[in-house]
């Protein structure tokens, strides 16, 4: 297995870090965040089936596809997770996410809980996930407003899927309630950070222990 060196010179394989929220509770705002400050780290980029939004860019936000695009990646096992959301799909390619892993390159995720259940079925010791809870259902409705992307009734379908999404908070690692985005961000960073330091994950460790004990010893 190839990995990659972490900031201390050390390699390592890397992981899956995985963001989910009702909409509006802001995974995508600590997603972007997370891009912009933490080196080693890319977005997965999922492929869909819902259409383009203003200022989405093919290959970058999102990998635009039609169905039948879709059902033949299904079919060929190119997908790590796939998921039906508001009558749209969307899965998360195989083959960059595992170079990138095998590389010591953190892959960031912003998915629902049924695509953190499947990464966690192939792939349970690269996967990390963290829920952001809203802070009140009040903030929630607050925000999908502000968007101003969706209309009346589209908000209120995504409020009463809130509560549902929600229900599966304790399938995850770590949770976060987003009261305030740069004290969420912190804990998020904080998060990702101790992962990285875990002794299963850095593949280089026997090797500079060895060297280490090797210099004391001469």
């Amino acid at each position: 297995m190839t990995t990659g060196h972490g900031t201390d010179g050390v390699e390592r394989r890397g992981l899956m870090f995985v963001l989910s929220s009702p909409s509006g509770a802001g995974k995508t705002t600590l997603s972007r965040l997370l891009i912009e400050r933490m080196p080693g780290l890319r977005m997965s980029v999922s492929a869909t089936t819902r259409a383009m939004r203003p200022g989405e860019v093919d290959g970058k936000d999102y990998l635009f596809v039609d169905k039948a695009r879709f059902e033949q990646m299904i079919t060929g096992d190119q997908l790590l997770e796939w998921a039906t959301v508001f009558d749209n799909r969307y899965g998360t390619p195989r083959a960059p996410v595992e170079a990138a892993l095998s590389a010591g390159q953190d892959v960031l995720f912003d998915i629902d809980w049924q695509g953190t259940q499947q990464l966690r079925e192939k792939a349970r010791a690269d996967v990390v996930s963290v829920f952001i809870l809203p802070p009140s259902a009040s903030d929630l409705e607050k925000r999908l407003h502000s968007r101003a992307q969706d209309s009346d009734e589209v908000i209120r379908n995504r409020m009463s899927r809130a509560s549902h999404e929600m229900s599966h908070w304790a399938e995850y690692d770590y949770i976060v309630i987003n009261h305030d985005v740069d004290e969420a961000f912190a804990e998020v960073q904080s998060i990702l950070k101790a992962e990285r330091l875990k002794r299963e994950r850095r593949t280089g460790l026997v090797g500079f222990v060895r060297s280490l004990q090797s210099q004391l010893q001469a």
